[in-house]
C-alpha cells in the first residue's frame, strides 16, 4: 500500500502546486476584505488616494482627460455618487444615456488603472437638487425621507437594487474582476438622525442590512455614521479628520477619510472659497500619520450643475477651487503639492501598512511618529510642527530637522525629509479668460413675454399655492395674478403718496408687476430663504393686475423632514390705501407653470420659430422676463470655452438647446462682484458654426455685452526657497530599498507648459527677497540681475525646465546685496504654441524681454498694492 500512497500524494502535492502557483507566481486572490489596518485588494493591502468626480457634472467627451489628469496627480481611486433623480426622473422611466452614463463611466475608470467607490445613496446631498431624491418620490402618499417608514423603505429598496443588480449584470465590483472595491449606503445621517428618534436607529440597520444583502461581496461604508452597524464601515468627513475622528466603531475596521473637502461649495452670494494647497496636504499627512489609509478629496473634480440640477442657492460652478477646476484644469499648485505628496506617501507605503507606530510628544506642537518593523529596514517618520505662526526644529536620531510652521516632514526611510507639507515645490498657474477672436457675437434678438393677468392663467385658486408642490420641479418658474378694483377714493389722495405692495415669500426669488408693469425683484439666500417683498406702486381706479413670477433656485437638499419643505408667495398685502392695509392673500389667484418661452422651447432651433423676434435696444438694460438669441461660431483652438454673463442679472442660459446652467450675477458677494460672471460650455456641445445661444433673463440686462470667451492656465509660476527640499521624484523605492534617483539630489525649480506647449516669455523672474503670488510676483528690496537671463537661458522655447537653486549660478558673489538672507527664486512663464520665425521672441534679444519684465514688475507692484489697500 506505500506506493499507492506516495502516488497520491504526489498527486495532491502536484494539483497544490498547480492552484498556487502560474509562472512561478502566486495565484492572484480576487476581492475585497480589511481589517483594523486597512483594505486589502487582492490579497494586497494599499493605501487608497481617491478623488470625488461626479458623471454628471461634466460630459462623456471630457472623462477620459479628466481620469488621465487625475491618475497623474497620483490618484488609485475615484468615488461618484449615483444620482437617483436623473436616472429616474418620472417613477418607472430611466435614463442612463450620455452624461448620465454610469455604467460606462465605471468601466472608463477602471481602463485608467483606478477603482471605484460607489456611493449608492439614494440620499447623497451633494448640493445636487433634493439631495437626489426624486420629485415624485415627495408625493408618494405617507412617506417621510430617510426614516423607518414603509414607502420610503420600499422605493429605497427597489431604487437600490436596480443600481446594484445593473453593476452585477456588468461584473464590476471586485470580486467579480471588476474595479468597485467599496460602496456606500446612506450619507452623513448622523447629522439627523435623532431627530427620528428610534425610527432613525431602526432605518440606520435596516439601511446596512439591506445593503449587505444585496451584494456582500465588497466593504460597505456609511460616513459620518459612528453607530454603524457591525458589517459596514464608519468613516469620517470634514476637514482635519487626523484630528477629529476618533476612529471606527469597531477594533476590526480600518481608518477611512470619505470627504477631505478640497475648499467649500459656493452659493450666490458668497465670497471665493479658499482652501490651501498647504493646509489640505497637512491634513492628509496627518491622517496617515495617525493610521489612515483612505483619504478621499471631495471634490478632486467638481464640474457643472448643467440645467437646474444643483441644490438650493448653490452656484452652476461647483467646487471650482478643487485640484482641477470646472473647465477640467489642473489648479496649481493644489494638483502638484497633492500629487507629491502622494508619492511621498506611496514611498513610505510599507512601514505604513506593515510597521509599528510609535509617537513621542516633544512639546504641546511638536511631535515625531514612527512607523518601523523591528528587525528590518521597514522605517518611516512624520516630523510635526503643529504651530500656526512658529517655525521649529526637531532632533530625531541624533540630526536636527528644520520644521516649517503648521507642517509635517516626511522621512520614508527615517532620515530623508522627501517632502514638507508647508513647502510646496510643484509649480504654480493662473487662469486666463481671454475673448475669442473667432466666436465674436454679432447680433442678438430678443422675445419678451406677455405678462398674464389672472383670466390669462389656467389654474384657480383662492390662495397662492405652494411652489415647490406645484411646478413639481418641472421649471424654476410661476406666474401668479389676481385682480382687484378700486374706487379713486380708496387711493391716496397726495401725489407724494404711493401704496406698497408687500409679499411675504417662503422663497427663493420673485418679479413682481403691477398693471404689467414690473415693479421690482426681492430673494431670500442659501440660510435664509424666506423674504418680504416691499415696494411703491401705482395704482388706478378701476381694475388692477398685480401678477407675480415666482422663482425656485434648487430644490433643499439637506436636513430632516425633506418632504415637507415650502416655497413661494404666502402673504401679500397692499400698505397705505386710504383705508388701511388691505390684504389679498385670499382674493383669488391665477397660477401657471412655467414660462411661455419654455412650453414653446425657444432654446431649440425647432422652437425658436415659434415667435417673432426683434432687435435688441440700443439704449441701456432691456426690460425683465425676456428672451435673446444669437449665433456664434467655435472658438479658436482647443481650449475650454465660457460665456461671460457679467452684463446680465438672472436667468438661464442655453447653447444648442442643452441648458448649461443658471446665472445670477446681479448677487454680489461682499466684495462687491458676482459670485460666478463666466459660465462653461462644454466644446461637446459646439457644432463649427452657427451655435444657437438662448438666455432667458428675469429681470434686465445687456445682452450685447456677452462675450465667448476660451480658458486657459497658460500662466506658469514657481517659487522656491533655499530650504525646501528637492523634488520627490529624485527618490524611489525599489526591491524594498530607498535610494536616489538623481546624482547629486539638488533643490530646483521646475516647470512645465500643459498640452504640449512651450515657453514663449519670462514674465518675472527675480532671486532673492520677490513677494506675491502667480500672476501678481514683484520685486523685493533684494534681486540678483543675473536671475532673469538665466531663467530665460533654461527655459524658453522648451516645454519644461529645471533651474537648480544654487547662488553660483543665480547671482554674482560680487553684486550680492543681501549675501546673508534666505533667497527665493520666483519665476511667471507664459506658455504658448511656438510660431515659425519666433527665434526673437524665444530670448535672441533678451534686452527686450528685460525691459518688458521691468515695466511688467511696475504694473504687477502696483496692482499688489493697489488689492492691499482695497483689503485694508
Amino acid at each position: 500500500m506505500a506506493e499507492p500512497r506516495r502516488i497520491l500524494f504526489l498527486a495532491l502535492l502536484c494539483l497544490l502546486v498547480a492552484t498556487t502557483t502560474a509562472g512561478g507566481k502566486k495565484q492572484k486572490e480576487i476581492g475585497v476584505t480589511y481589517d483594523s489596518r486597512s483594505l486589502i485588494i487582492n490579497g494586497s493591502r494599499e493605501l487608497i488616494f481617491s478623488g470625488s468626480i461626479h458623471y454628471p457634472r461634466s460630459t462623456p467627451e471630457m472623462w477620459p482627460d479628466i481620469l488621465d489628469k487625475a491618475k497623474k496627480g497620483g490618484l488609485n481611486l475615484i468615488q461618484t455618487y449615483v444620482f437617483w433623480n436623473i436616472h429616474e426622473p418620472v417613477q418607472g422611466q430611466f435614463n442612463f444615456e450620455g452624461n448620465n452614463d454610469l455604467i460606462k463611466f465605471i468601466k472608463m475608470i477602471g481602463e485608467h488603472g483606478m477603482w471605484v467607490s460607489l456611493r449608492v445613496g439614494p440620499y447623497i446631498e451633494a448640493e445636487w437638487n433634493m439631495g437626489g431624491f426624486p420629485f415624485w418620490l415627495r408625493e408618494v402618499p405617507n412617506i417621510t425621507f430617510r426614516s423607518y417608514n414603509e414607502p420610503f423603505l420600499y422605493h429605497m429598496q427597489q431604487y437600490t437594487e436596480r443600481i446594484i443588480n445593473m453593476v452585477k449584470k456588468e461584473k464590476l465590483f471586485a470580486d467579480q474582476g471588476g474595479p468597485i472595491i467599496m460602496a456606500q449606503i446612506e450619507n452623513e445621517y448622523n447629522n439627523i438622525q435623532l431627530a427620528y428618534r428610534e425610527a432613525g436607529k431602526k432605518y440606520v440597520k435596516w439601511a446596512a442590512d439591506m445593503a449587505v444583502n444585496l451584494y456582500n461581496g465588497i466593504p460597505w461604508v456609511m460616513c459620518k455614521q459612528k453607530d454603524a452597524p457591525e458589517h459596514v464601515i464608519s468613516t469620517c468627513n470634514g476637514r482635519q479628520c487626523g484630528d477629529t475622528f476618533p476612529g471606527p466603531n469597531g477594533p476590526n475596521k480600518p481608518s477611512l477619510w470619505t470627504e477631505n473637502w478640497t475648499a467649500q461649495y459656493r452659493v450666490f452670494g458668497d465670497p471665493p472659497s479658499q482652501r490651501s494647497a498647504e493646509d489640505l496636504a497637512f491634513s492628509v499627512a496627518r491622517f496617515f500619520a495617525r493610521n489612515g489609509t483612505l483619504n478621499n478629496y471631495y471634490m478632486y473634480y467638481g464640474g457643472t450643475n448643467f440645467g437646474r440640477t444643483s441644490s438650493s442657492f448653490v452656484t452652476t460652478r461647483y467646487y471650482d477651487e478643487a485640484p482641477l477646476d470646472e473647465f477640467g484644469l489642473q489648479r496649481e499648485p493644489k494638483w502638484g503639492h497633492l500629487r507629491d505628496l502622494h508619492r511621498a506617501l506611496r514611498l513610505s507605503k510599507k512601514p505604513l501598512l506593515w510597521g509599528t507606530p510609535t509617537v513621542q510628544k516633544i512639546s504641546n506642537d511638536l511631535e515625531i511618529t514612527v512607523f518601523e518593523k523591528p528587525g528590518s529596514n521597514i522605517c518611516a517618520a512624520f516630523l510635526t510642527n503643529n504651530h500656526t505662526k512658529a517655525p521649529a526644529t526637531i532632533n530625531f536620531r541624533g540630526i536636527d530637522y528644520y520644521l516649517p510652521q503648521k507642517s509635517i516632514s516626511i522621512l520614508p526611510d527615517c532620515k530623508t525629509v522627501v517632502y514638507n507639507t508647508q513647502t510646496v515645490v510643484a509649480q504654480h498657474n493662473a487662469r486666463n479668460f481671454h475673448p475669442s477672436m473667432k466666436a465674436k457675437i454679432v447680433k442678438w434678438e430678443m422675445f419678451r413675454e406677455k405678462i398674464p393677468n389672472i383670466n390669462d392663467l389656467p389654474v384657480k385658486n383662492q390662495e397662492p399655492l405652494e411652489l415647490y408642490s406645484f411646478t413639481k420641479d418641472t421649471s424654476d418658474y410661476a406666474w401668479y395674478s389676481t385682480s382687484i378694483t378700486f374706487d379713486r377714493r380708496d387711493l391716496p389722495m397726495r401725489p407724494d403718496i404711493l401704496p406698497v405692495l408687500q409679499i411675504a415669500s417662503l422663497g427663493h426669488a420673485l418679479a413682481a408687476f403691477v398693471n404689467g408693469v414690473y415693479i421690482g425683484f426681492g430673494h431670500g439666500n442659501n440660510i435664509e430663504k424666506s423674504f418680504v417683498f416691499q415696494k411703491p406702486i401705482s395704482l388706478k381706479p378701476g381694475v388692477n393686475q398685480i401678477s407675480i413670477l415666482a422663482m425656485t433656485v434648487g430644490f433643499p437638499n439637506s436636513g430632516a423632514y425633506m418632504e415637507k419643505r415650502f416655497a413661494g408667495p404666502r402673504a401679500i398685502t397692499i400698505q397705505g390705501l386710504m383705508s388701511g392695509t388691505l390684504d389679498i392673500t385670499m382674493n383669488d389667484w391665477g397660477h401657471q407653470i412655467g414660462v411661455e418661452g419654455e412650453k414653446m422651447q425657444l432654446y431649440t432651433e425647432e422652437g425658436s420659430r415659434n415667435v417673432n423676434w426683434t432687435p435688441t435696444t440700443s439704449n441701456g438694460a432691456n426690460g425683465p422676463v425676456t428672451w435673446y438669441k444669437t449665433y456664434f461660431d467655435a472658438p479658436e483652438g482647443n481650449n475650454p470655452v465660457a460665456v461671460n454673463m457679467n452684463s446680465m442679472a438672472k436667468g438661464m442660459i442655453w447653447v444648442n438647446g442643452r441648458s448649461i446652467g443658471r446665472y445670477w450675477t446681479s448677487y454680489l458677494s461682499p466684495l462687491g462682484r458676482p459670485t460666478q460672471c463666466e459660465y462653461h460650455i462644454p466644446r461637446a456641445f459646439l457644432k463649427p458654426k452657427n451655435n444657437l445661444l438662448v438666455v432667458f433673463e428675469e429681470t434686465g440686462g445687456k445682452p450685447e455685452v456677452i462675450e465667448i470667451q476660451t480658458v486657459n492656465r497658460d500662466t506658469i509660476c514657481s517659487l522656491i526657497t533655499e530650504y525646501h527640499p528637492p523634488h520627490v521624484k529624485s527618490w524611489e523605492r525599489k526591491d524594498n530599498q530607498f535610494r536616489a534617483v538623481v546624482d547629486p539630489v539638488k533643490t530646483g525649480s521646475h516647470l512645465s507648459c500643459p498640452d504640449d506647449k512651450v515657453m514663449t516669455e519670462i514674465e518675472f523672474a527675480s532671486f532673492g527677497d520677490p513677494d506675491g503670488a502667480c500672476g501678481y510676483f514683484y520685486q523685493g528690496n533684494c534681486d540678483s540681475p543675473k536671475a532673469f537671463k538665466v531663467v530665460q537661458e533654461h527655459c524658453l522655447g522648451k516645454n519644461e525646465c529645471t533651474i537648480p537653486i544654487e547662488r553660483q549660478l543665480l547671482d554674482d558673489p560680487s553684486k550680492d546685496s543681501c549675501p546673508d538672507i534666505a533667497k527665493t527664486l520666483a519665476i511667471q512663464a507664459r506658455c504658448g504654441h511656438p510660431k515659425k520665425n519666433s527665434r526673437k521672441k524665444l530670448g535672441i534679444e533678451p534686452w527686450t524681454s528685460t525691459i518688458k519684465f521691468a515695466r511688467l514688475n511696475i504694473r504687477v507692484r502696483s496692482r499688489i498694492l493697489a488689492k492691499k489697500a482695497e483689503n485694508a
